[in-house]
């Protein structure tokens, strides 16, 4: 997969960290949290290739995980970036620990990484992969008044924010152009769904993984594979967020990414790294930023 098309955004200045998105995002997903990582970081927020305005892959080229991780390890040397901090939601979470086993990240946070659900817990991903490829078959016209419909955008909001009353869900929505039969969006899913991360025991650097508590896309409960898979991560239970936890409580998230790139600032606990499950790291309040909702293209 070519690397040279892919488009990201730069901000601030410090040591370089790289932000990856999900599957279906963009890198506008960061848009809450890069102020305040841009105070410390040279931030470098990706359009994974075939998603916001990076090109897609061609249709017999190959496009799975591994391919991704090569795209941006190959985008990483060419900008310069040899080792950057790495943070990564869902998709990008998977990127990133792969990159980290590849001892190509100074740092990985991982936000709901993929790779590490099973069986029933990956039952909605699996109905999801099957009603798109019966919805690239459907009319884009009666598939968009399906996505428009109240029943959709209220899963699309549980499953983005984790909640069914959030003032800001409301904006979050499908976009139909997305799933159109041979799109990167339906190549890659199923892949998504298969994909197991296997590479725990070489990933040396400081690694923290956060999971919201209401992510209804990955169950939290999944937390407990990455923890034995890679011993010294630090665990962050991010309380009321859902799957793209960077919404709900910008704040935390930053927090959490900031204390993964300097391990020295993290709390003592279990491990070279620790641990810890709470509601934020800098202190346990309950106030909660206005956050900028992005229109996810599906989660």
């Amino acid at each position: 997969m070519d690397h040279r098309g892919i488009v990201y955004e730069r901000h601030g200045r410090g040591a370089p960290l790289v932000l990856l998105h999900g599957l279906g995002h963009r890198r506008q997903a960061w848009e809450p949290v890069v102020d305040e990582l841009a105070r410390r970081h040279e931030v470098f927020a990706l359009d994974l290739p075939g998603f916001g305005d990076s090109p897609g892959p061609a249709p017999d080229g190959p496009y799975g995980i591994p391919a991704l991780v090569d795209a941006v390890a190959a985008w990483c040397a060419a900008a310069g970036l040899p080792r950057p901090h790495l943070a990564g939601n869902s998709l990008g979470g998977a990127v990133a620990l792969e990159l980290g086993a590849r001892g190509l990240a100074a740092s990985v946070t991982a936000l709901s990484p993929i790779g590490f659900s099973r069986g029933a817990e990956l039952l909605g991903s699996r109905l999801m992969v099957g009603g798109m490829h019966v919805a690239t078959r459907v009319p884009a016209t009666a598939w968009r008044r399906v996505i428009d419909s109240r029943p959709v955008r209220t899963m699309t909001t549980l499953a983005v924010h984790g909640r069914l009353r959030d003032p800001y869900g409301d904006l979050a929505r499908l976009d139909p152009s997305v799933v159109t039969r041979g799109s990167p969006y339906t190549r890659l899913a199923p892949e998504v769904v298969r994909y197991s991360f296997n590479g725990g025991p070489v990933v040396t650097c400081p690694t923290t993984v956060a999971w919201g508590e209401n992510d209804r896309v990955l169950p939290v409960r999944a937390v407990r594979r990455v923890l034995r898979a890679i011993p010294h991560a630090r665990e962050v239970r991010l309380l009321g967020c859902g799957h793209v936890p960077m919404d709900n409580d910008p704040r935390t998230v930053a927090h959490t990414i900031l204390s993964t790139c300097a391990p020295e600032t993290a709390p003592n606990g279990r491990g070279a790294f620790g641990v810890q499950a709470a509601k934020g790291i800098a202190k346990p309040s309950r106030t909660r930023l206005r956050p900028r909702v992005t229109a996810p293209a599906a989660t």
